[in-house]
């Protein structure tokens, strides 16, 4: 075997090698941008329309426990009721509050902050409080000189 055959022999060799090489460098630059495009975009604004619809049903669902727990006409009325809240919303805590006649949540993403409206009787003389996620939540309503306080606990 001459010099040169033997050189040609061990360039062939090498080309399967490089091919691998580069075929294995392009499944790894396409699986890096697929993952930079959903963490990037898709999968956050996903996750922001997902909290936001949690926490629209988190509230719906305390309003109307709020409302129930108002009791029919009575005199030194108190009424005690049990909120049930997840403990995170989109994986963070957040703030549940009365303003007003509304209940409002508070999260850390403002995408996901929601208000709905209290419908309470006339004799409802005032909405206090506030409920940490991840706590026990109450709904207090008891009755004073003017009406009836709604007061979260």
């Amino acid at each position: 075997m001459s010099k040169p055959d033997r050189f040609r022999i061990a360039d062939r060799a090498i080309s399967p090698v490089i091919g691998k090489s580069m075929e294995a460098t392009l499944v790894v630059l396409y699986i890096g941008l697929v993952t930079t495009a959903l963490y990037g975009g898709a999968v956050p604004e996903y996750r922001a329309e997902a909290g936001s619809e949690v926490a629209e049903r988190t509230l719906a669902d305390a309003a109307t426990d709020i409302e129930a727990a108002v009791p029919p006409e009575a005199v030194g009325a108190t009424v005690t009721r049990e909120i049930e809240l997840p403990a995170t919303i989109a994986g963070e805590a957040y703030r549940v509050h009365a303003d007003g006649n509304r209940l409002v949540i508070d999260h850390p993403n403002p995408a996901i902050d929601e208000t709905v409206p209290l419908v309470l009787p006339e004799r409802i003389v005032s909405v206090s409080g506030t409920w940490q996620s991840g706590e026990d939540a109450q709904v207090i309503v008891a009755t004073t000189d003017g009406g009836l306080e709604v007061r979260l606990a």
